[in-house]
């Protein structure tokens, strides 16, 4: 295994920081935030590894602390935060951040960029991250691991098994989005982190592009330390005076659950289960700490059904005096929680409807509580290691209560299953031992050297400072002699770059922009980003970039694949590529681009479907495309996103006309780009062709390479109603 290793970790949505995490301050952060958290830190420990960063989105808003506008925050031994600025400035639920992860992106590789870092790995956690960081990783060259935390078509079949409208829920939760995002961060992992086998078994299953050979089950960890000894005293005092006002009888056991507002946690179902059986009622306290609120008014409207649901059973129920439901608690009283019922001779219970993870169950375990737990997910692996307690259906809530009774009501095999779980949960889920196991996998992706920063000259390449990318126009012929003049002559002084970047190969490419005496580019992006070759006279070819996009790259068994859907037939020779594959849909009855990247993806190849015109179809290696190769040289040559102009007209320039660019679409473009959402960097030009170009330019006011700032995205309603991108490979 080698040493000296440089990680990068991608958690985007949630607020964090290194101390004091706001656990259940929303949906959004949660048990992923604090593992992702404990994880870099526990790298950072470790001897094989010298820098571990985990990068976050950067936020600027009144509403939360400013700890989160930081750009860098040092967590010691070589583990740092970093946040990146993306979009509108503040902060937003992780439903409405898809349409600002391209300039994440491209704010990722500026960073890395100006710190000359190509880091070893990638890796990116939840379906957001996983779009981010398998494009950064490919632009790279470096390997990704996915780690899903919970899925998006889980969260759909649970949705539909509950009887919610699931075409309403797509929409409310960016659904559709998400999946595919998944989809294509598996397709790009060379490793899947997984805390249990019933992840892999019933929750990646379900996804097209599922590969069991890429599976890694790691049990997760978590911070024992904080439980150990007796603990935080002044702290502890905090829990029991907040406590204590709502118990008639505070020394009674506790049934003690700790989870976000969320209702697929089941907070309810915990409630009503305390609330039917007598025997809980009359010896036993229940307490749920859900996050933080000062009035329900102010929570989010999902938290806010929560909670008005809670408080309306507990009166039902008439649990006062017997019943504790706290409304703030700091990061450093979560310990005295467990801390307080453990004292108690309680025990912990988690109802969720599913539950991928289960961290509180490993802190309850770690500070001597019983578990009742769902029988679903995570908690199946850790109740099988640390045989502590007993799993429940979390629909059925005297279930729930009884196997509660159970515990309780015999402290001897109460104080048992304490033991027990304390001793095993150290055993199998210290950070030590899935630090260990981690690397330990990682030594099989990683490479056997490190990548080295490959720092372009570019007093080698050009003297520019201005850029322009563009396919080759579609039809100069049937264009103006005056506009064809103003084009050529806007590139002739060479204070403007082009890069012209087109599907046809390098030799066909040569040939139209000879016969049509366009504009010689400075760079030419061929084979819809397969090859990338620098200067005219005496071209330069680049090699490094070919090897990266060859990754996984089969290209007899993608075409074999595919032609076994009826409606798709080749185009010519000349339009094919070693590392592309051009075809035509054929007939009436021809498949959509998602029917033919589903194929692929059942068939076991890693590739990007692209159509354009509404007819022709490219299929190209995972980690090629015009927008991989654009940000490629953006990160080699040290090329600014914003004094790049990027011409939009056919339906692969979707992906490189956002991001941090200046984009501009022509009037006549491919509809893909029609329905893309307006942001600040795209305008819609009203000419096409050459005229929508310089309509383009003119809009800019770049005409003297000088571009505008990048504005703040405004953020109204329509952010959290209207479906934030179409996602593309």
């Amino acid at each position: 295994m080698r040493k000296n290793l440089d990680i990068l970790h991608f958690s985007l949505h949630g607020l964090i920081r290194g101390q004091q995490l706001e656990l259940g301050r929303d949906a959004d952060t949660g048990g992923q935030c604090l593992y992702v958290l404990e994880l870099v830190k526990a790298l950072a420990r470790s001897e094989q590894v010298d820098k571990v960063t985990l990068v976050t989105r950067r936020v600027f808003d009144t509403k939360v602390s400013d700890d989160y506008s930081v750009a860098h925050e040092d967590l010691g031994n070589g583990a740092s935060i970093r946040r990146i600025e993306a979009g509108t400035r503040r902060y937003l639920r992780k439903e409405v951040l898809w349409r600002h992860l391209d300039a994440f992106i491209d704010g990722t590789l500026a960073w890395l960029r100006s710190e000359r870092r190509v880091p070893d790995l990638i890796h990116a956690h939840y379906a957001d991250a996983g779009y981010v960081g398998r494009q950064v990783a490919a632009a790279l060259g470096c390997p990704f691991v996915f780690t899903g935390h919970s899925l998006g078509r889980v969260k759909l079949q649970r949705l539909e098994e509950g009887g919610i409208d699931p075409e309403k829920m797509k929409k409310r939760y960016n659904l559709a989005v998400r999946i595919e995002a998944e989809e294509l961060s598996l397709e790009a992992a060379s490793m899947v982190c997984t805390s249990t086998r019933q992840e892999v078994e019933e929750q990646y299953s379900l996804y097209e592009r599922y590969a069991e050979e890429s599976m890694r089950v790691i049990p997760p960890g978590v911070d024992l330390s904080r439980f150990d000894g007796d603990g935080n005293q002044e702290a502890l005092a905090s829990v029991d005076a907040k406590l204590n006002r709502f118990l008639t009888d505070p020394s009674k056991p506790a049934v003690f659950t700790i989870a976000r507002a969320d209702e697929r946690k089941n907070l309810t179902g915990l409630v009503r289960a305390f609330g039917e059986n007598e025997w809980l009622r009359e010896n036993a306290n229940l307490i749920v700490v859900g996050g933080t609120r000062q009035t329900l008014k102010q929570l989010p409207s999902g938290a806010r059904k929560v909670w008005s649901e809670l408080l309306q059973l507990i009166d039902d129920y008439d649990l006062y005096g017997v019943c504790a439901v706290p409304k703030e608690h700091a990061s450093d009283e979560v310990p005295e929680f467990y801390r307080w019922a453990a004292q108690r001779g309680g025990v912990f219970v988690n109802p969720a409807f599913t539950e991928p993870f289960g961290l509180t169950l490993l802190e309850a375990a770690a500070a001597g509580l019983p578990l009742v737990a769902t029988n679903d997910g995570g908690p199946r692996d850790i109740l099988a290691n640390c045989k502590n307690g007993t799993l429940v259906n979390p629909v059925e809530s005297a279930d729930i209560g009884k196997a509660i009774e159970a515990i309780l009501s015999d402290p001897t095999h109460q104080k048992e299953l304490a033991e027990t779980g304390g001793r095993n949960v150290r055993e199998f889920y210290s950070w030590d031992a899935h630090v260990n196991t981690y690397l330990e996998e990682l030594s099989r992706i990683l490479p056997k050297e490190p990548r080295i920063h490959e720092q372009g000259s570019r007093q080698l390449l050009t003297r520019s400072e201005s850029w322009v990318v563009m396919d080759l126009p579609p039809a100069l012929e049937n264009e103006s002699d005056e506009l064809v003049d103003r084009w050529r002559e806007f590139f002739r002084n060479g204070d403007h770059g082009m890069i012209f970047a087109t599907g046809l190969s390098y030799d066909e490419s040569r040939e139209v922009v000879e016969r049509l005496d366009m504009p010689r580019p400075a760079i030419l992006v061929t084979g819809l980003g397969s090859e990338i070759h620098y200067g005219w006279k005496t071209p330069i070819k680049d090699e490094v970039w070919e090897k990266q996009a060859r990754y996984r790259w089969d290209r007899e068994a993608t075409l074999e694949a595919a032609l076994q859907l009826p409606g798709l037939a080749l185009q010519p020779e000349d339009r094919q590529h070693e590392l592309k594959i051009s075809m035509t849909l054929e007939g009436d009855d021809h498949p959509s681009r998602t029917t033919i990247q589903r194929q692929l993806r059942e068939a076991g190849i890693s590739a990007k479907v692209m159509i354009s015109s509404g007819c022709f179809v490219d299929i190209l290696p995972i980690r090629s495309g015009k927008d991989v190769a654009l940000r490629y040289l953006q990160m080699k040559w040290g090329i600014n996103p914003a004094s790049v102009y990027c011409y939009g007209t056919y339906g692969n320039d979707a992906s490189v006309v956002r991001g941090r660019n200046l984009s501009a679409i022509a009037s006549d473009a491919d509809p893909i780009l029609r329905r893309l959402r307006d942001r600040p960097r795209l305008y819609r030009c009203k000419q096409p062709g050459l005229a929508g170009f310089f309509e383009g330019i003119e809009f800019y006011g770049s005409d003297e390479g000088t571009p505008p700032p990048l504005p703040d995205e405004s953020y109204t309603s329509e952010d959290e109603q209207v479906p934030a991108i179409e996602i593309n490979p």
